[in-house]
């Protein structure tokens, strides 16, 4: 195991599942320490748990609700009492309502006004709780989507909009907290084989959407954490205020 991560601690948001349970995985495999926050699925959070302890590292689940701004200091908290410091941010936890054109009768804004707060709201007052005591030269990575500068689809207009939102939001943090040099950063996954990708697309991708891509496949959750990894290890320190495509060329 490469211990470039070794004495740091990582806070990564919804992480008993999908791309937060891998990249939980791949911070472990570089040593760092790792606390996870959930929702819902406990049991899930806890089998992560275990992954993490058997690399040889010490990790902790934490229940959380991102929905909830008020819950997102006592979860900063919770990490650097039970872990003692926070050095790595990652903004994980998002939520997708079901797809709708703005104009359907039936739209579902109760729905869509959530995916908001979870997906910008929480996101921010994480953030909020966390810069004053982040470690200097730490690091917060937000997972946005290609859908943040490209509405591939219709029916994900606010979802587009929360994950815009999210870049401008962390461009302006990179500005905040350069002088710590606290570097911040977006990565845009595109289609990954997720719970919340199978909403969208169902058990299998399209072939119609496959062939939009150059590298006519999904990423994997292990591609899309190397790349998180990265940007959380020694070699990302003069990488801030980015936005980084892992989409296969579907944006091109």
């Amino acid at each position: 195991m490469l211990s470039t991560l070794k004495g740091k601690v990582a806070l990564i948001t919804g992480g008993s599942r999908g791309l937060g349970a891998a990249t939980a995985e791949a911070l472990a495999e570089l040593g760092a320490d790792v606390a996870i926050s959930y929702v819902a699925s406990a049991e899930k959070a806890e089998a992560v748990v275990e992954k993490l302890k058997a690399k040889g590292v010490r990790a902790v689940a934490l229940r959380s609700d991102q929905a909830d701004m008020a819950s997102a200091k006592p979860l900063v908290d919770e990490v650097v009492s039970q872990m003692g410091r926070l050095d790595i941010l990652v903004n994980n936890a998002a939520v997708v309502a079901k797809g709708q054109t703005v104009d359907d009768p039936a739209l579902d804004t109760a729905a869509l006004d959530h995916q908001w707060q979870v997906n910008v709201m929480g996101a921010v007052a994480t953030t909020r709780a966390a810069a004053p005591v982040l470690s200097d030269g730490g690091r917060i990575i937000f997972i946005g989507s290609l859908n943040g500068t490209h509405a591939l689809f219709p029916g994900v207009a606010d979802y587009a909009g929360t994950k815009a939102a999210i870049i401008g939001y962390a461009k302006g943090v990179a500005r905040d907290l350069g002088g710590r040099n606290i570097t911040v950063n977006v990565v845009q996954p595109g289609a990954m084989p997720t719970d919340m990708m199978r909403e969208v697309l169902g058990e299998r991708a399209p072939d119609a959407f496959l062939d939009l891509h150059p590298i006519r496949r999904l990423a994997t959750l292990e591609e899309v954490s190397a790349l998180i990894c990265f940007l959380a290890g020694p070699h990302g320190g003069y990488m801030t205020g980015g936005v980084f495509d892992v989409a296969g060329g579907l944006s091109i």
